[in-house]
């Protein structure tokens, strides 16, 4: 092995997760800090807890949202256009 061009290795490297739970790991870092851990992950807590630190959920869910309101809208337009059709034809077979 070539001397001076590995990583120092830090045997009992501190990790902080963001639920506060510390441990100690061997790493090339002294410490590390990390979102999720084996105390606060669904898989291993049987809970659900969604972990959005983007906001990507919220996004999804406006966008939605926007998609939803939009087709509503163009549905009543719609419906009111073929009202007016309808109206119309009708005007046109009574004559």
């Amino acid at each position: 092995m070539k001397k001076e061009i590995h990583p120092q290795y830090y045997p009992k490297a501190k990790v902080t997760c963001a639920c506060g739970n510390t441990f100690t790991v061997g790493s090339t870092m002294p410490e590390l800090h990390i979102e999720i851990c084996s105390m606060c992950h669904p898989f291993f807590t049987g809970k659900q807890k969604l972990v959005d630190s983007a906001r990507r959920v919220e996004k999804f869910k406006e966008r939605a949202a926007k998609k939803d309101s939009v087709a509503a809208e163009r549905k009543g337009k719609k419906a009111k256009k073929e009202k007016a059709r309808t109206k119309k034809s009708s005007k046109k077979s009574e004559d």
